[in-house]
């Protein structure tokens, strides 16, 4: 390949720090990011489970909206209830086109004057450009904050003891999915109790130029509570068995919030938004296909993959969105679509994978059910 057509990655703030740890980087999304570090998945994993972990997630997009109608124009943009949200609460939510197909979903925060998003790194260009064109002739001003902010996600059980350690706000009061300012290892951020893991946690949104500062003090003063920087692989792996979306798996354009088990976020009720009416339509008519939670029967089975066919009586009825073998489990966990009458915990299905067929069952999410963030 000519150096010409090479793709140039982005890198976080931290990609220094990664690459000093000895850190494996892959491309993801365009930028340039840590899959793994040298204890591997995972103990990454299991360490999240069990005690604290650190993930880099600089990579995603970071929005701020601004102007009189923002929260008018965000309402309008996404499928929740952004009007109903208080200053310092924030909301998972999605944003759809005209036919109800997923653009991308997102995290909404809103502030007293003004709202911020997060959003897939791979989405975060179309989103803004999307965002921008439904603006036009709003009082709404839009700035991407990405590449002059980081964002450090501390996930697990030992989350908010590791971060009492290094803020003087009072963590008891910050409740899942609220969020404050706050001063973290003397720096200024939101910090808001909300992850993509299952477990307790908190992610710090911060100036890039403070990034490596504070992961290293997080890292220095969590040593005895076992904290270590965890990769995109555990990320996965983790965020699967509690079975959260993943853009480009789980959910995408042609795939619907109500059929992507998201009608939680999808408020049919508010004034309108984009894509509602073709989500009414949907409702009304039934869904065709669903997509559900499936736990393979043995074990030793080969890792369960996207694309790989779901069959029932040798028919050929949907595709895995997501699969692993799943490091709490220890045994084959995936996602995929189904037509809606296999869409039963219980049904019986086999997965088709290095030409065999494997017997496998529908099985209600999350497969892990003892997360801490259950007990939040």
């Amino acid at each position: 390949m000519s150096p010409e057509n090479e793709t140039i990655l982005k890198q976080t703030a931290l990609v220094q720090a990664h690459k000093r740890v000895g850190a494996i980087l892959v491309g993801f999304a365009g930028w340039e990011m840590p899959v793994r570090y040298e204890e591997g998945t995972l103990a990454e994993h299991r360490r999240v489970r069990a005690q604290v972990g650190l993930f880099d997630v600089s990579h995603m997009g970071r929005f701020e909206i601004q102007g009189s109608d923002a929260v008018r124009f965000m309402d309008w943009v996404v499928t929740n209830d952004v009007q109903s949200l208080e200053a310092g609460q924030a909301q998972y939510t999605a944003m759809c086109h005209e036919d109800g197909g997923i653009i991308d979903d997102l995290l909404v925060y809103r502030l007293e004057d003004r709202i911020l998003a997060v959003v897939n790194a791979s989405n975060k260009d179309k989103d803004l450009k999307w965002m921008q064109e439904h603006a036009k002739g709003l009082d709404v001003q839009i700035d991407d904050l990405t590449e002059q902010t980081a964002l450090i996600a501390v996930q697990g059980p030992k989350a908010q003891q590791l971060l009492s350690r290094l803020t003087p706000t009072d963590l008891d009061k910050i409740a899942y999915y609220r969020f404050a300012q706050a001063e973290v290892a003397k720096s200024w951020s939101y910090l808001s109790r909300t992850g993509y893991t299952g477990e307790d946690g908190f992610e710090i949104w911060l100036p890039a130029g403070e990034a490596v500062r504070t992961w290293q003090t997080l890292l220095a003063v969590g040593q005895d509570l076992g904290v270590r920087p965890c990769g995109l692989g555990a990320r996965d792996t983790l965020r699967l068995e509690m079975g959260y979306c993943l853009y480009g798996h789980e959910i995408d354009d042609t795939t619907n919030p109500l059929e992507a088990g998201l009608g939680w976020v999808v408020k049919l009720d508010k004034e309108d938004f984009i894509g509602r009416q073709a989500l009414v339509s949907k409702k009304e008519s039934g869904l065709e296909r669903r997509l559900v939670g499936i736990k393979l029967e043995r074990d030793h089975t080969p890792v369960p993959r996207q694309n790989y066919p779901i069959v029932q009586n040798g028919e050929q009825i949907g595709s895995l969105a997501s699969g692993t073998i799943s490091p709490s489990l220890g045994i084959g966990i995936a996602t995929g679509y189904v037509p809606t009458e296999y869409a039963k915990t219980g049904a019986e299905l086999q997965i088709s994978a290095r030409d065999k067929l494997y017997e496998a069952k529908v099985t209600r999410m999350p497969f892990y059910k003892d997360g801490s963030i259950r007990r939040q």
